[in-house]
């Protein structure tokens, strides 16, 4: 588990092709807690280390995984949200992520505020519809952030400066892909539902 607060940012180093995916390797801070088999959030998807070196942390990234996150996207070079995973001593700052990724949508807008902050509004896929609501609690690229507008067809948060320095957010272009995870208890809620409506 995660908290969506984000703790360093890494750099996409290398991307080798393998049998079963890819194997990236990513530049990270020294600092970041990262053996093998530990679990990192990466844009709030939940991977586990298969190489750490100085400096230098590896994963390998099923096909799955390439396909239904914006990870399938990246290139050399590109900037990383990272956060290791929850510990029993850890502060729960934000909100409980799963590191599953929901669906990937497209950044449609950013609108800057006068107080240095901006609006981003992000493409709402209609699977997610149900579990999105303003006040609520969304994840995305790993951010844990608050819903301040819902529509039919997009959602949008708002980004407090230090938020828009510290994570990929900040540097997010319209047309970018954004991987979304709902609140955790918003989806059981959804699922229970719709299983029971079923029966």
């Amino acid at each position: 588990m995660f908290t969506g607060i984000i703790k360093a940012l890494g750099t996409v180093q290398k991307m080798d092709k393998t049998e079963y995916g890819l194997r990236l390797t990513i530049e990270a801070p020294r600092e970041l807690p990262a053996k093998i088999g530990a679990s990192i959030a990466l844009n709030g998807v939940c991977l586990t280390v298969v190489e750490a070196a100085t400096g230098l942390i590896s994963f390998d990234l099923i096909h799955e995984t390439l396909e239904r996150t914006g990870l399938g996207s990246l290139e050399v070079g590109d900037q990383l949200n990272l956060e290791p995973a929850l510990t029993p001593q850890s502060l729960l700052d934000g909100h409980l992520v799963s590191g599953h990724i929901d669906a990937v949508g497209k950044l449609l807008s950013r609108s800057d505020l006068p107080d240095k902050g901006r609006i981003l509004e992000v493409e709402l896929p209609s699977s997610l519809a149900p579990m999105i609501a303003e006040k609520g609690s969304v994840a995305l690229n790993g951010v844990s952030l608050t819903v301040t507008a819902v529509s039919r067809e997009s959602f949008s948060v708002a980004l407090i400066p230090l938020t828009l320095r510290e994570t990929t957010l900040g540097s997010a272009q319209e047309g970018s892909a954004i991987n979304i995870e709902v609140d955790v208890i918003a989806r059981y809620v959804v699922n229970a539902l719709r299983v029971k409506n079923e029966i």
